[in-house]
């Protein structure tokens, strides 16, 4: 199966393909960008549309995105929130499950320690990915996300939403 996880943000959204067969791998990583200077109407068409374009370039059965974490102020949490709105509507779009994890949970998994740091979840994907070179740390957020959703897939959403070509 084939799992991209993604870690919202407005100004960078990280993401990480995964294939789960025959070994866990990572197929391909990233980070969207978005100009800080630019409307936030234009920074969500940027997030969403970078989003539909590895969609359709890694054909996934499965999105995991990160939760909403309780931001420094409520007008992050709202841009935040509209940024998770273009990512969960670009998997919806595409006919993907999605499942969601709160960045304790993500944590959790992957290192024993719901408080971890960043860069003990990013060594944690390193290893479980055999990855020689350190991933940028939004990037390395949401391959933790795939692999967490990897780890609990049989309590996950299941395959792919009505409609999909593929769906099972």
């Amino acid at each position: 199966m084939i799992i991209l996880g993604v870690d919202p943000g407005s100004h960078a959204t990280g993401y990480g393909v995964i294939s789960t067969e025959p070994v866990v791998r990572m197929l391909a990583g990233g980070v969207i960008r978005t100009s800080r200077k630019a409307p936030l109407a234009e920074r969500l068409l940027t997030i969403h549309t970078e989003l539909e374009t590895v969609i359709a370039s890694h054909n996934p059965l499965q999105m995991a995105v990160e939760n909403l974490f309780n931001a420094k102020n409520a007008r992050s949490s709202l841009i935040l929130g509209h940024a998770r709105g273009v990512i969960l509507l670009a998997g919806a779009t595409a006919g993907l499950g999605v499942a969601e994890y709160a960045p304790r949970e993500v944590k959790q998994a992957l290192t024993g320690n719901g408080a971890a740091d960043k860069e003990q979840v990013r060594f944690m994907v390193m290893r479980l990915l055999r990855l020689k070179e350190a991933p940028p740390l939004d990037m390395s957020d949401a391959l933790a996300v795939a692999l967490t959703h990897k780890g609990r897939e049989r309590f996950a959403v299941r395959g792919a939403l009505p409609g999909r070509k593929d769906a099972s």
